[in-house]
């Protein structure tokens, strides 16, 4: 069992960073693969990056792609979300997604195992 608790949502301007952080409980984190999520007001939960425990393959949308990073900190037991270049359209709450299967980082995230609360992001124009 994994539980999940992200951290830094706040109010940006465009154009600012920020870094969102994803706390896990449980012995096996680094078996698991981990991604964010992001959803918008009025909108459907839509996949943003994953980064698997294998091999540490990333993966992202192509609506953040080259503004966003996804790491992982194994002894920490924590997954990492740099976001540069914020857009108003990034406004959302993260969420963050552990998986045992790295295939289910996609849309839709029916099937996605863990869930964290979310953290909200708002970018203003």
């Amino acid at each position: 069992q994994v539980q999940l608790v992200e951290s830094g949502g706040e109010l940006v301007q465009a154009g600012d960073s920020l870094r969102l952080s994803c706390a896990a409980s449980g012995r096996s984190f680094s078996f698991y693969n981990m991604g964010w999520f992001r959803q918008a007001p009025g909108k459907e939960r839509e996949f943003v990056a994953a980064i698997a425990w294998i091999g540490g393959g990333t993966y992202y949308a192509d609506s953040v792609k080259g503004r966003f990073t996804i790491s992982r900190d194994n002894p920490k037991n924590t997954v990492y979300l740099q976001m540069n270049g914020l857009r108003p359209e990034d406004t959302a709450v993260y969420y963050c997604a552990a998986d045992r299967s790295i295939g289910v980082f996609s849309n839709p995230p029916y099937a996605v195992d863990h869930w964290g609360k979310g953290t909200l992001v708002t970018v203003s124009s």
